[in-house]
Order: structure tokens, then sequence, then C-alpha cells
């Protein structure tokens, strides 16, 4: 294996659309976050599965959802996924997901990264001014693959 070979390695973040009825489970991210910070966001966090793992994924949006607002998700869809490099220059991969909600209450189970959660319709959250561009993209894209699924 040539050294470049690992030029273009990637830090693989999963964002976890949680799906129930009409509504999306959204987080406001917290103050102290280092991207996106007061933002609202799909839960979701950084891929820490090691080599082998089956499905790292789908593995990693249902810890996240679970870390972040305590709810379990059952079949988790790969929607679509987006290369760009962060801010510090880091190449990253964003991998968006729809989840089923399986059950659980929604709340902050990670106060240090998430400010607020709530499910809210697609229109409520593109009306939201705090909605990033990129999340209604993602919403869009998400809302687009569950078809005549309600």
């Amino acid at each position: 294996m040539e050294a470049t070979d690992h030029e273009h390695g990637y830090v693989v973040n999963v964002d976890a659309a949680v799906v129930r009825g009409d509504e999306y489970l959204v987080v406001r991210r917290g103050a102290d976050e280092r991207h996106a910070a007061g933002a609202l966001a799909f839960p979701g966090g950084k891929v820490e599965s090691g080599p082998g793992t089956d499905d790292p994924i789908a593995a990693t949006a249902a810890r996240e959802v679970h870390e972040e607002v305590g709810v379990e998700v059952g079949t988790v869809e790969y929607v679509c996924s987006r290369a760009f490099e962060s801010d510090t220059g880091t190449p990253c991969l964003n991998v968006v997901t729809r989840c089923a909600y399986a059950g659980g209450e929604a709340h902050r189970a990670a106060p240090e990264e998430v400010a607020a959660v709530a499910w809210r319709t697609p229109d409520a959250i593109r009306d939201d001014p705090d909605a990033p561009g990129y999340l209604v993209e993602y919403l869009d894209r998400v809302e687009a693959s569950r078809g005549g699924d309600t």
C-alpha cells in the first residue's frame, strides 16, 4: 500500500433523520459545539466503529440518537452523502440516514451537546431561522426518499 492511499481519508459523520408520522426529531446544537453551535440539526455524530464492524452507518445512527436524545430507532436507511472540508481543513464525509422511530421519550440526554429537542413538521423546520441551508436540503432529500410513506 502506497502512502498516498491515505491521502483521502475522511472523518465520517452520520445524521439521523428520525421519522415519527409526519414529524422529524431535531435538536438545537449546544452553544459550545465546535460546528454549527446553536443551529437546528438532526441528531448525529462520528462513526467510531473499528474495522470488521457490520453496518457501521446504521450502528452510528442508532447510537447517536440514543446518546443525544434518548430515543430508540428501528430501520435505518441511507438517503444521501456529501464530502466536504471542515473549517480546520479536515476532510469529512456526511452521511444522511432516515430512521424509523421505535420508542422512547425524546429529551436532552446529552445536555453538553444538545440545547433543545423537538418533534417538528418539515414546514416548521424549513421556517426556523436557525435551520442551516444544508439541513433543509437534507430534509428535502429525506422527504423525497419517503415517497408515499407517511
